[in-house]
Parts: structure tokens; C-alpha cells; sequence
């Protein structure tokens, strides 16, 4: 796989997809017939580089990734430029931004899901916070003093714990990075208190003992974090944050190359080496038809959109 960057903004994973080929799809057939493009619009070493990486092997920051997006929705709707979005850039951004250049639902045609992942709270390993109460109760001694970071404005990380920090009645300082990776430096250095993001980001640094984990916040524990308890065992009912990841195209693209390309990367996603990899990296295998992903676009939507206006956060 090789890659090129695209202005300073995001990232091309351009990829042979050799997996068509190996699923049946033969060379001399219309399509395809050359190399395909997936853009992934976001800075390496973020859950969208890990999971594009892990899946994309197997087939062959700023802006929260809405340029990256874009040029997806914009390229020629010939199925040879796709695109990774996620939860932040197809379901949060379109109510969080005033001008945003495309619209998800009518830009985009979903091609499948790809993986999901929650978010995990970390600290430092030399921080004195053992827990989730820990941080609350401190945060409620000193307001705003704690500083908490995130891969940037709107992302899912920055809006779950917008809503954490309604529910459990606290301040804390939103610090965002421009990538999910960058944090990592001033929370070990002690310039940040807490690191919000999702598990495939931080699970390495985890398991190394350099962080330590309080929260995940799936429903149900991590397969691959079993010691960390969910927001709900810490007592913040029916509390859930998920970044979900998805291949998708331009909306004109033609129903068949639709069609080869989800039955393609089902197939990757079914393959147990795929499926160890990403559970590796604390991520939960999904695929299905295009039409599970296109619906579940729609429906995030509509739940973010609730978030996102109760938080009061917007972005131009």
C-alpha cells in the first residue's frame, strides 16, 4: 500500500484491493480494471488509520475529515475512489458544521461497514486517579481545573465526554489534537489529566502500561480490555459512545461496483486473520449489505444531531 497526502489535510491509502481478485472478481471483467483509491481522512496512528491499514492489507486532521469526505462525494462515480468515513465525518458533522460541502445521505452511496470500536478513558500511569470517581470527585472539588483531551472539535470522543461531563454534573477543559495520536505526549507528560479515544488508538499504550484505562464506553466490556468497567458499571446509565467505521463511495457509482465491493470486503471481514487482527486492537468486526450501513447513517444522525444540539457546540 502506498500512500500520498492530499494538502496538509488528509491522507490517500491508494490500494490495489487485491482481494476482488481473490474473491472471484477476474481481471478481465469491466470493472475493476485498475487500481483503486481509499481516502482515509484522517493523520496516521488514529483508529480510522489502524482499521483502514488492518482491512485494506487484506484487500490487496482538522476538519474533523470532512475534506476527505468531500473529495470522495466529489471524485468521478466510477468505483475507483472510496472512502473510510466513521461515526464523526457521516453522522456527527453534518449537524455539528453550518457549511459543511457534503451531505452524507444524498452525497454518498454506502458501500459496507467495516468495524466499530468504543471509546476508552485513559490516564497517565503515574496519575493518582484510579478510577472514574477519582476524576469526578476531583473535578467537582476543582472546576475546569482538569484538563481532558481529544482528536478535535466534534469528534466523538470531544462529544461523548461533552455528555459525561453533563450526567456526572462537572467542568472539565477541552484540549483538542489535530489527530488522535498527538495527545499522547502531554498526557504522559502530565499537561493533560485525561485522554478520550477510541480503543484501537490507545489500547498499545494500554497493555504497555504507559496508560491506564478507568472507562470504556460500549454497553458491554471490551473483549480485549475484560479488567475495565463500563460507563454503566461506573453508574452512568445507559450511557454509550460507539465510533463505528464504513467504506462509502460518490452517490452516482454504479449499483454493480456497489456490489463487488461489498461482497469484497464481507469477505476480508470474514477471514480470521482480519477478524484477530482487529479484535487486537480492541475493534469489533462488522459487514452486512450496503443498504444496514446506508441506514445506520441515517439513523446516527438523527442521534448525534440531538447531542450535538444539547452540547451547544458548533463549528464553521
Amino acid at each position: 500500500m502506498r500512500t500520498s497526502s492530499h494538502g496538509s489535510i488528509h491522507r490517500r491509502a491508494a490500494l490495489g484491493l487485491a482481494l476482488l481478485l481473490a474473491s472471484g472478481i477476474a481481471a478481465a471483467q469491466a470493472y475493476p480494471a485498475r487500481p483503486i483509491k481509499l481516502i482515509v481522512p484522517f493523520p496516521p496512528g488514529g483508529g480510522t488509520d489502524i482499521i483502514a491499514r488492518e482491512v485494506a492489507n487484506k484487500v490487496a486532521t482538522s476538519e474533523g475529515g470532512n475534506i476527505g469526505v468531500d473529495a470522495a462525494a466529489k471524485a468521478s462515480p466510477d468505483g475507483y475512489t472510496l472512502v473510510l468515513g466513521q461515526t464523526s465525518n457521516l453522522a456527527i458533522n453534518p449537524s455539528l458544521y453550518t457549511k459543511l460541502p457534503y451531505d452524507p445521505v444524498k452525497d454518498l452511496a454506502a458501500v459496507g461497514l467495516v468495524a466499530s470500536a468504543p471509546l476508552v478513558v485513559v490516564v497517565s500511569s503515574a496519575s493518582p486517579y484510579k478510577k472514574l470517581a477519582d476524576v469526578v470527585a476531583a473535578a467537582k472539588a476543582k472546576p475546569t481545573a482538569l484538563n481532558y483531551a481529544s482528536s478535535g472539535n466534534g469528534t466523538v470522543a470531544h462529544l461523548a465526554t461533552e455528555q459525561f461531563q453533563k450526567v456526572a454534573g462537572i467542568q472539565l477543559t477541552h484540549v483538542p489534537y489535530k489527530g488522535a495520536s498527538q495527545g499522547m505526549t502531554d498526557l504522559v507528560g502530565g499537561q493533560i489529566q485525561l485522554y478520550v479515544s477510541s480503543v484501537p488508538t490507545l489500547i498499545a499504550q494500554i497493555k504497555s502500561g504507559q496508560l491506564r484505562a478507568l472507562a470504556v464506553t460500549s454497553l458491554q466490556r471490551n473483549r480485549d480490555l475484560p479488567d475495565v468497567p463500563t460507563m454503566v458499571e461506573a453508574g452512568y446509565k445507559d450511557f454509550e459512545a460507539v465510533t463505528w467505521f464504513g467504506v462509502a463511495g460518490p452517490a452516482a457509482m454504479p449499483k454493480d461496483a456497489i456490489a463487488k465491493l461489498n461482497a469484497a470486503f464481507n469477505k476480508a471481514l470474514a477471514t480470521p486473520d482480519v477478524q484477530k487482527k482487529l479484535a487486537a486492537q480492541g475493534a469489533e468486526v462488522l459487514s452486512g449489505p450496503p443498504e444496514k450501513f446506508a441506514s445506520l447513517i441515517r439513523t446516527d444522525g438523527v442521534r448525534w444531531g440531538a447531542i450535538v444540539k444539547a452540547s451547544g457546540v458548533r463549528l464553521d
